[in-house]
């Protein structure tokens, strides 16, 4: 825990840090003809750009929607469909890919070409990104917010293929930037329209307030302390920050103080005592309770 991991400012960063966020690896689909695949629901945020030709993509609940050259898309937790057709009937798209070390599959052609990155967590505490996001987010390809998503693209297709001297680890840093790239294009976009902790970061004063959050963690906050940081009274703050964010100032300041202890009590020979301190706990013990609301067990459990 060095002192400039004790002053982020970042909320996005920390939070996709401390939940373990890390690349599910890149995939990639050529097809040509009638085909359809469908996907699972699982934990986890996708990246699909429409690098050629044109789709459909089908989500329970939802209308099925036309994509296009150089269309992104980002799909949360939820069980899809990618076809030539949503007519179709479709055919385990997973399977396909699970053949060990298998990230391209060619269907007859490659009239369609579509590529994929997938970020997975550690954290059993996932949701809290999930459900800050849409389950379907669609950043179209004549929209300028798409225009960061399009650079690294390009940059992840170039690596696709071909057998480069660190080819690996470049394709998944990249996938990950392309991941950080669509949520900024989704803000931008959506703007007040956002939803949850995520879009609050678009909200002039209650992102400040994240962001002071997360830069002086230790430090002990109260409501009129925060809303006056920023600007506004204390009532129309906790209100605007719980509606924006979807929790309470203290609430999720309390929770983020613990994804954060969790995160450094995954170090070796944690501290716990000292992590108490740099998450703002005088006490080791008042820390401790807090701990086990939060996640139903000890500190020290969490270190075995």
């Amino acid at each position: 825990m060095s002192r400039s991991s004790m002053n982020r400012s970042d909320p996005l960063s920390d939070v996709l840090t401390a939940l373990g966020a890390r690349s599910g690896g890149r995939t990639r689909l050529e097809a040509s003809g009638d085909w359809s695949l469908s996907f699972p629901e699982k934990e986890r945020l996708k990246l699909v750009a429409v690098l050629r030709g044109k789709c459909w993509i089908l989500l329970p609940d939802h209308p099925p929607q036309h994509l296009t050259e150089g269309d992104v898309f980002l799909i949360g937790s939820a069980a899809h469909v990618v076809a030539s057709d949503p007519e179709l009937t479709p055919i385990d798209g997973a399977a396909l890919y699970s053949e060990s070390g298998r990230d391209v599959v060619r269907l007859g052609g490659d009239e369609t070409v579509l590529m994929g990155g997938s970020i997975t967590f550690a954290s059993a505490e996932a949701n809290f990104v999930l459900d800050a996001l849409p389950r379907f987010l669609l950043i179209g390809g004549a929209s300028g917010a798409a225009t960061a998503v399009s650079r690294t693209l390009e940059l992840l297709d170039g690596e696709v293929g071909r057998n480069r001297i660190g080819g690996s680890l470049v394709t998944t840093r990249l996938a990950e930037v392309l991941f950080v790239e669509a949520i900024r294009a989704y803000v931008a976009e959506q703007g007040d329209a956002c939803v949850g902790w995520i879009g609050a970061l678009a909200d002039r004063q209650i992102g400040e307030a994240l962001r002071v959050i997360h830069g002086e963690t230790k430090r002990p906050w109260t409501v009129a302390t925060l809303a006056a940081r920023v600007g506004m009274s204390r009532s129309a703050f906790s209100a605007r920050f719980a509606r924006r964010v979807g929790r309470p100032p203290l609430e999720y300041l309390t929770y983020w103080r613990m994804l954060l202890a969790r995160q450094w009590l995954s170090e070796p020979e944690a501290d716990i005592a000292r992590i108490a301190s740099e998450v703002g706990y005088l006490s080791q013990s008042a820390f401790g309770h807090a701990f086990k609301r939060t996640f139903g067990h000890t500190p020290r459990s969490q270190g075995r």
